[in-house]
Protein backbone atom coordinates (compact mmCIF):
# COMPACT_ATOMS: atom_id res chain seq x y z
CA UNK A 1 0.00 0.00 0.00
CA UNK A 2 2.62 2.45 -1.13
CA UNK A 3 5.16 3.89 1.28
CA UNK A 4 2.47 4.58 3.87
CA UNK A 5 1.89 0.92 4.62
CA UNK A 6 3.96 1.02 7.80
CA UNK A 7 1.88 3.82 9.36
CA UNK A 8 0.47 2.63 12.66
CA UNK A 9 -3.24 3.02 13.32
CA UNK A 10 -4.28 2.66 16.94
CA UNK A 11 -7.31 0.67 18.07
CA UNK A 12 -8.35 -0.85 14.75
CA UNK A 13 -7.84 -4.50 15.53
CA UNK A 14 -10.21 -7.05 17.05
CA UNK A 15 -8.93 -6.31 20.53
CA UNK A 16 -8.09 -2.66 19.95
CA UNK A 17 -4.44 -3.42 19.14
CA UNK A 18 -2.45 -1.18 16.80
CA UNK A 19 -2.37 -2.18 13.14
CA UNK A 20 -0.53 -0.92 10.08
CA UNK A 21 -2.52 0.80 7.34
CA UNK A 22 -1.94 -2.16 5.02
CA UNK A 23 -3.37 -4.55 7.64
CA UNK A 24 -6.44 -2.36 8.06
CA UNK A 25 -6.92 -2.28 4.29
CA UNK A 26 -6.58 -6.07 4.10
CA UNK A 27 -9.28 -6.49 6.76
CA UNK A 28 -11.53 -4.00 4.98
CA UNK A 29 -11.11 -5.84 1.66
CA UNK A 30 -12.07 -9.10 3.36
CA UNK A 31 -15.12 -7.42 4.94
CA UNK A 32 -16.06 -6.02 1.51
CA UNK A 33 -15.89 -9.43 -0.19
CA UNK A 34 -17.79 -11.05 2.68
CA UNK A 35 -20.53 -8.42 2.54
CA UNK A 36 -20.99 -8.90 -1.20
CA UNK A 37 -21.33 -12.67 -0.86
CA UNK A 38 -23.17 -13.07 2.45
CA UNK A 39 -26.98 -13.42 2.23
CA UNK A 40 -27.42 -11.22 5.30
CA UNK A 41 -25.91 -8.02 6.67
CA UNK A 42 -22.67 -8.72 8.52
CA UNK A 43 -21.34 -6.86 11.56
CA UNK A 44 -20.42 -3.29 10.68
CA UNK A 45 -16.77 -2.35 10.26
CA UNK A 46 -17.12 1.40 10.64
CA UNK A 47 -13.79 1.69 12.48
CA UNK A 48 -11.96 0.18 9.50
CA UNK A 49 -13.78 2.53 7.12
CA UNK A 50 -12.96 5.58 9.25
CA UNK A 51 -9.32 4.54 9.48
CA UNK A 52 -9.00 4.17 5.72
CA UNK A 53 -10.75 7.50 5.07
CA UNK A 54 -8.18 9.14 7.34
CA UNK A 55 -5.45 7.29 5.47
CA UNK A 56 -6.79 8.57 2.14
CA UNK A 57 -6.65 12.14 3.45
CA UNK A 58 -3.09 11.59 4.63
CA UNK A 59 -2.02 10.10 1.30
CA UNK A 60 -3.68 12.96 -0.59
CA UNK A 61 -1.73 15.48 1.49
CA UNK A 62 1.48 13.56 0.78
CA UNK A 63 0.80 13.77 -2.96
CA UNK A 64 0.80 17.56 -2.79
CA UNK A 65 4.43 17.41 -1.75
CA UNK A 66 5.44 15.23 -4.70
CA UNK A 67 7.03 16.81 -7.74
CA UNK A 68 4.81 17.03 -10.81
CA UNK A 69 6.81 14.48 -12.83
CA UNK A 70 7.48 12.09 -9.94
CA UNK A 71 6.62 8.59 -11.24
CA UNK A 72 5.21 7.71 -7.81
CA UNK A 73 2.42 10.25 -8.28
CA UNK A 74 0.40 8.10 -10.71
CA UNK A 75 0.91 4.97 -8.58
CA UNK A 76 -0.30 6.68 -5.41
CA UNK A 77 -3.31 8.16 -7.22
CA UNK A 78 -4.32 4.71 -8.50
CA UNK A 79 -4.00 3.30 -4.98
CA UNK A 80 -6.19 6.07 -3.58
CA UNK A 81 -8.81 5.43 -6.28
CA UNK A 82 -8.74 1.70 -5.52
CA UNK A 83 -9.30 2.28 -1.79
CA UNK A 84 -12.11 4.73 -2.50
CA UNK A 85 -13.79 2.17 -4.75
CA UNK A 86 -13.59 -0.54 -2.08
CA UNK A 87 -15.07 1.77 0.57
CA UNK A 88 -17.88 3.08 -1.64
CA UNK A 89 -18.77 -0.41 -2.90
CA UNK A 90 -18.76 -1.80 0.66
CA UNK A 91 -21.04 0.96 1.94
CA UNK A 92 -23.33 0.71 -1.10
CA UNK A 93 -23.85 -3.04 -0.59
CA UNK A 94 -24.63 -2.46 3.08
CA UNK A 95 -27.18 0.26 2.29
CA UNK A 96 -28.91 -2.01 -0.22
CA UNK A 97 -29.22 -4.74 2.43
CA UNK A 98 -30.40 -2.28 5.07
CA UNK A 99 -33.19 -1.11 2.80
CA UNK A 100 -34.14 -4.68 1.90
CA UNK A 101 -34.12 -6.06 5.47
CA UNK A 102 -34.80 -2.85 7.46
CA UNK A 103 -37.50 -4.18 9.81
CA UNK A 104 -35.67 -7.46 10.43
CA UNK A 105 -32.35 -5.71 11.14
CA UNK A 106 -33.82 -3.18 13.57
CA UNK A 107 -35.62 -5.94 15.45
CA UNK A 108 -32.39 -7.94 15.62
CA UNK A 109 -30.45 -4.86 16.73
CA UNK A 110 -32.93 -4.21 19.56
CA UNK A 111 -32.16 -7.68 20.95
CA UNK A 112 -28.37 -7.21 20.76
CA UNK A 113 -26.86 -6.31 24.12
CA UNK A 114 -23.14 -6.43 23.29
CA UNK A 115 -21.80 -3.55 21.21
CA UNK A 116 -19.15 -5.80 19.64
CA UNK A 117 -21.92 -7.99 18.17
CA UNK A 118 -23.86 -5.05 16.65
CA UNK A 119 -24.68 -5.52 12.99
CA UNK A 120 -25.63 -1.88 12.40
CA UNK A 121 -23.56 1.17 13.22
CA UNK A 122 -25.35 4.06 14.98
CA UNK A 123 -25.55 5.94 11.67
CA UNK A 124 -26.99 2.87 9.96
CA UNK A 125 -29.61 2.46 12.71
CA UNK A 126 -30.72 6.05 12.14
CA UNK A 127 -30.78 5.48 8.37
CA UNK A 128 -32.90 2.32 8.71
CA UNK A 129 -35.41 4.10 10.94
CA UNK A 130 -35.65 7.07 8.57
CA UNK A 131 -36.06 4.71 5.62
CA UNK A 132 -38.93 2.83 7.29
CA UNK A 133 -40.58 6.11 8.30
CA UNK A 134 -40.33 7.45 4.75
CA UNK A 135 -41.67 4.20 3.33
CA UNK A 136 -44.67 4.23 5.64
CA UNK A 137 -45.41 7.90 4.90
CA UNK A 138 -45.20 7.23 1.18
CA UNK A 139 -47.53 4.25 1.46
CA UNK A 140 -49.94 6.31 3.55
CA UNK A 141 -50.14 9.15 1.03
CA UNK A 142 -50.12 6.93 -2.04
CA UNK A 143 -52.56 4.20 -0.98
CA UNK A 144 -54.15 4.31 2.46
CA UNK A 145 -55.74 7.73 2.22
CA UNK A 146 -57.56 6.64 -0.93
CA UNK A 147 -59.19 3.51 0.52
CA UNK A 148 -62.14 3.16 2.93
CA UNK A 149 -61.28 3.88 6.55
CA UNK A 150 -61.97 0.32 7.67
CA UNK A 151 -59.28 -0.90 5.26
CA UNK A 152 -56.56 1.51 6.34
CA UNK A 153 -54.93 -0.84 8.81
CA UNK A 154 -51.21 -0.97 8.09
CA UNK A 155 -48.81 -3.28 9.89
CA UNK A 156 -45.28 -2.45 8.81
CA UNK A 157 -43.93 -5.61 10.46
CA UNK A 158 -45.84 -7.74 7.95
CA UNK A 159 -43.77 -6.14 5.19
CA UNK A 160 -40.58 -7.34 6.84
CA UNK A 161 -38.27 -9.31 4.57
CA UNK A 162 -35.79 -11.71 6.13
CA UNK A 163 -32.54 -12.88 4.55
CA UNK A 164 -32.31 -16.48 3.37
CA UNK A 165 -29.86 -17.94 5.87
CA UNK A 166 -29.97 -21.28 4.04
CA UNK A 167 -28.37 -19.79 0.93
CA UNK A 168 -25.33 -21.67 -0.34
CA UNK A 169 -21.98 -19.88 -0.28
CA UNK A 170 -18.39 -20.76 -1.18
CA UNK A 171 -15.88 -20.60 1.65
CA UNK A 172 -12.23 -21.24 2.38
CA UNK A 173 -11.06 -22.60 5.73
CA UNK A 174 -8.43 -20.32 7.30
CA UNK A 175 -7.69 -22.87 10.01
CA UNK A 176 -8.42 -26.52 10.71
CA UNK A 177 -11.90 -26.92 12.20
CA UNK A 178 -13.35 -30.25 13.26
CA UNK A 179 -16.91 -31.35 13.80
CA UNK A 180 -18.86 -28.75 11.82
CA UNK A 181 -22.49 -29.84 12.14
CA UNK A 182 -24.52 -29.76 8.93
CA UNK A 183 -28.18 -30.26 9.71
CA UNK A 184 -30.31 -32.34 7.36
CA UNK A 185 -32.35 -29.96 5.17
CA UNK A 186 -35.11 -32.55 4.73
CA UNK A 187 -35.73 -32.79 8.46
CA UNK A 188 -35.23 -36.55 8.46
CA UNK A 189 -32.52 -36.41 11.11
CA UNK A 190 -29.64 -37.30 8.82
CA UNK A 191 -27.28 -34.66 10.23
CA UNK A 192 -23.65 -34.81 9.24
CA UNK A 193 -20.40 -33.64 10.81
CA UNK A 194 -17.55 -32.54 8.57
CA UNK A 195 -13.96 -31.51 9.25
CA UNK A 196 -12.52 -28.49 7.48
CA UNK A 197 -8.82 -28.65 6.66
CA UNK A 198 -6.86 -25.43 6.53
CA UNK A 199 -6.92 -24.05 2.97
CA UNK A 200 -9.75 -26.33 1.84
CA UNK A 201 -12.68 -24.86 -0.11
CA UNK A 202 -16.32 -25.84 0.29
CA UNK A 203 -19.84 -25.10 -0.89
CA UNK A 204 -22.11 -24.99 2.16
CA UNK A 205 -25.24 -23.39 3.53
CA UNK A 206 -24.57 -20.09 5.29
CA UNK A 207 -26.42 -20.81 8.54
CA UNK A 208 -24.28 -23.68 9.93
CA UNK A 209 -21.00 -21.88 9.22
CA UNK A 210 -21.95 -18.32 10.17
CA UNK A 211 -20.32 -18.64 13.61
CA UNK A 212 -17.10 -19.79 11.94
CA UNK A 213 -17.19 -16.73 9.69
CA UNK A 214 -17.58 -14.43 12.67
CA UNK A 215 -14.78 -16.13 14.59
CA UNK A 216 -12.42 -15.83 11.60
CA UNK A 217 -12.07 -19.60 11.06
CA UNK A 218 -13.37 -19.33 7.49
CA UNK A 219 -13.64 -16.65 4.83
CA UNK A 220 -16.11 -16.32 1.97
CA UNK A 221 -14.84 -16.51 -1.59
Amino acid sequence: MSDSEEDIIEGSGDEGEAMTASEVLQKLEEAWITERISPTLERHQSELVDCMLDQINQMTENLKRCKKHDFRLAIHKMEIDRIRYIISSYLRVRLEKIERFAHYLLEKEANTTEESLAVLSPHEVAYARDYISSLESHFQSLVLQHVPENLRTFDAAKMSVKPNMDSYIFLRAKQETQGVLLEDETGEGRDEEVDLEEGSQHLMRYKPISHLLHSGAVTLI
